[in-house]
């Protein structure tokens, strides 16, 4: 075992050992940073990046890993970097026609190295309600739905046209970052910028640069109709916890593959526990899609490094390069007819 994660499965140890166990004395060292209105202050840089999946494994029983489940977790997430982390063959032949390149390894990977630990407990899923720790299950008319849009999208392949690509390979959002609910993707810059003032919080994601502009106070929600990216958030303070609750969603915009119903809402909860740490709880509460509504729970942890610009447009070659492909091989199979 390497010391890294010697050291991460004794912080775990100790974590679990010592919870509920320190002193009122201690426990009171930290001091809440507050903003000039005297509301928490949740500004700064901020990763939710973890191994923690999103849902638990159907053979893992209950929400809390041992201590020896989490250094094989952790461990084979670092020998997975250290093999890619070789240096490459320069010498190497082409690979042969027809295999599937990967555009990434580990190396360029960043999914986090740690378990999620929240009251002292390494978590086996962020998911936390159900009980399962698995997303429920899709409403019929949901399934219905999803099987005529798949019918429908079988009837072109994948670069026919641009539209038919991704959000995420069209540079319009990535993934589930900025949410809501903001959830690490299982790729790389699960990082945040969170900026406030006595009116709105701003909630950057380092990955395509997507911004949330939330606003605090009496909601005046957006007309049904008007159903931006990343929908329509207002903000309200209970005690020290921020309170986010976001509706009107784009009809385009999708999670795991399902897109966004009309009545979809989402309530998010902001609470910074410590220095280190804003514990992120969020429910969706989607009954034309789910047969319940799901909750879920993660630490968002201090980032001591900056945010880069991800210029996904600006370098977005791959786009016309697949499209490109496309056509080409296309042609060909015309030529091969004739």
């Amino acid at each position: 075992m390497s010391m890294r994660y010697a050291t991460s499965l004794l912080g775990l140890c100790l974590a679990i050992g010592t919870a509920g166990l320190l002193s009122p004395a201690v426990a009171q060292q930290w001091v809440m940073p507050r903003t000039p209105d005297g509301h928490p202050d949740l500004q700064g840089n901020w990763s939710n990046a973890t191994l923690t999946p999103l849902q638990r494994g159907r053979n893992q029983e209950g929400p809390v890993l041992t201590a020896g489940e989490v250094a094989r977790l952790e461990g084979r997430a670092e020998d997975r970097y250290i093999v890619d982390a070789q240096p490459s063959d320069p010498d190497r032949p082409p690979p042969e026609a027809g295999i599937t390149i990967v555009g990434y390894n580990q190396v360029f990977y960043n999914r986090g190295d740690l378990i999620a630990v929240i009251n002292g407990e390494a978590r086996s899923s962020i998911i936390t309600n159900p009980s399962n720790g698995r997303r429920p299950p899709l409403t019929p008319e949901a399934q219905e739905l999803q099987q005529e849009r798949r019918a429908f999208r079988r009837q072109f392949g994948q670069s026919d046209h641009p539209e038919l690509r991704t959000l995420t390979d069209r540079c319009l959002m990535f993934g589930p970052n900025v949410g809501p609910p903001m959830l690490p993707n299982s790729r790389y810059n699960n990082n945040y910028t969170i900026v406030q003032t006595a009116n709105y919080v701003m909630i950057n994601a380092e990955v395509i640069h997507d911004t949330r502009i939330i606003q605090l106070g009496e909601p005046d929600p957006l007309p049904a109709h008007i159903r931006p990216w990343m929908g329509d958030s207002w903000g309200h303070w209970e005690g020290d916890v921020l309170v986010v609750e976001t509706t009107n969603f784009h009809p385009m915009q999708e999670f795991n593959g399902i897109p966004a119903a009309e009545d979809l809402k989402v309530t998010e909860r902001f609470n910074r526990i410590d220095e280190e740490t804003i514990l992120y709880e969020f429910t969706i509460d989607d009954p034309e899609t789910y047969t319940e509504p799901w909750s879920g729970e993660l630490p968002f942890a201090k980032f001591h490094d900056y945010l880069y610009e991800f210029a996904c447009h600006e370098g977005n070659y791959s786009m016309a390069a697949m499209l490109t492909g496309a056509r080409f091989e296309e042609s060909q199979a015309d030529q091969n007819r004739r």
